[in-house]
């Protein structure tokens, strides 16, 4: 007798770091760094001593925007099912 390979009892089970409360999470505070990173953005425009420096904050920006858009699909799909 073989196993069946699709049993209605089994579950997905979903990592930690997958959870809607740690996206959640992920979703506030990389939204802060994503705030932060404006201030930079203005601070290095403002004083011309940093213009050459404003790639750091800008960078900082696109990594924080792509980890809430990453985290943000992450709840989409847990909506989804």
């Amino acid at each position: 007798m073989s196993l069946d390979p699709n049993p209605v009892f089994r579950k997905v089970i979903v990592p930690w770091y997958e959870t809607k409360g740690v996206c959640y999470t992920l979703i506030v505070f990389t939204t802060l760094t994503l705030l932060f990173s404006g201030v930079g953005v203005s601070v290095a425009l403002v004083n011309p001593a940093y213009n050459r420096f404003v790639w750091v904050p800008l960078l900082l920006g696109v990594l924080s925007a792509l980890v809430i858009f990453s985290s943000a699909r992450q709840i989409l799909s847990f909506y989804m099912d």
